[in-house]
């Protein structure tokens, strides 16, 4: 069966690769600015099933995977920063803050009804300096990375706790639930 993960993301095609199944990766090529009035939640589930269905509609016989993350500080949304300027501002305002993390994934597969489910991490940062924001950002230089850090990595250390269902949410493809969605349609990896 062919799979295919409706991304160009380094960090959710690094984590499928967890689940040793074989697959390719296509861009989905969306917009995907946040419509008026739409929650972070909704919007993290719309782009999910936006992504897989941009991508099942040009590979009707495969099994797609789509994913989408963002970021909740307050009312604020954290995407990705692009540079310094934006992460430092960002880490800044997370700074002994709770921020919230709203991460879906969608899977469309032939002649299954589409699967979207989202998981909510909730991430406590700890009370940062500004020499702790300089020293982060110089040595992982987050830039891509929704909130400013890589939770896989350093970025752990900005942390005072977590909670949330799935350890690899914050990372951007919870591989419980995309586990769990893939065995829905057919494909375990335990059985392949």
């Amino acid at each position: 069966m062919d799979l295919i993960l409706a991304s160009t993301s380094s960090y959710r095609k690094a984590l499928l690769e967890r689940l040793q199944i074989s697959f390719r990766c296509l861009a989905p090529n969306i917009t995907e600015a946040p419509l008026p009035a739409e929650t972070p939640a909704d919007l993290a589930r719309r782009l999910a099933h936006a992504k897989a269905a941009a991508v099942a509609d040009r590979n009707p016989s495969a099994v797609v995977i789509g994913s989408d993350q963002v970021a909740i500080c307050g009312d604020r949304i954290l995407g990705k920063p692009g540079g310094a300027a934006v992460a430092r501002q960002q880490l800044q305002a997370s700074s002994g803050r709770q921020v919230l993390f709203y991460t879906s994934v969608a899977v469309l597969a032939p002649d299954h009804p589409a699967q979207v489910e989202m998981l909510q991490t909730a991430v406590w940062f700890r009370t940062l300096t500004a020499a702790d924001i300089e020293r982060y950002l110089h040595l992982e230089a987050p830039w891509d990375c929704a909130g400013s850090f890589k939770a896989e990595a350093l970025g752990i250390t900005l942390f005072e706790r977590i909670t949330g269902d799935d350890p690899t949410a914050l990372e951007g493809l919870p591989l419980i639930l995309t586990a769990r969605l893939l065995r829905a349609v057919g494909l375990d990896p335990l059985r392949l």
